[in-house]
């Protein structure tokens, strides 16, 4: 079992500037592939970014891609997402997910462990 727990949300004026935290615990070799994705109410959960643990290859959504960073800290078993020029649609709560063998990174279904979520509010 891989536990997946978030940390860093918060309520942050546009522009403004947020660092979600999601620390993995348990058998850990089993999540190669981290990622974040987040549900707005009443909207699908959509993928945000992804990083491959090695050699740390990270993927972005188009909506998020040149304000969002993800980064990873093996020695903590942490995974990171900066983002920066935060606007209003990025309201959501964020979800870390983890999977040990994730070829479509952008699907929820392939990830198997996920944490329990963490709000981000972004007011204009």
């Amino acid at each position: 079992q891989v536990q997946l727990v978030e940390s860093g949300g918060g309520l942050v004026q546009a522009g403004g500037s947020l660092r979600l935290s999601c620390t993995a615990s348990g058998r850990t070799f089993s999540a190669t592939t981290m990622g974040w994705f987040r549900q707005a109410p009443g909207k699908e959960r959509e993928f945000v970014a992804a990083i491959r643990w090695s050699p740390g290859n990270t993927y972005y959504a188009d909506s998020v891609k040149g304000r969002f960073t993800i980064s990873r800290d093996t020695a903590k078993n942490t995974v990171y997402l900066q983002m920066n020029s935060l606007k209003p649609e990025d309201t959501a709560d964020y979800y870390c997910a983890a999977g040990r063998l994730v070829v479509m990174i952008t699907q929820a279904k392939e990830y198997s462990y996920w944490g329990q979520g963490t709000q981000v509010t972004v007011s204009s």
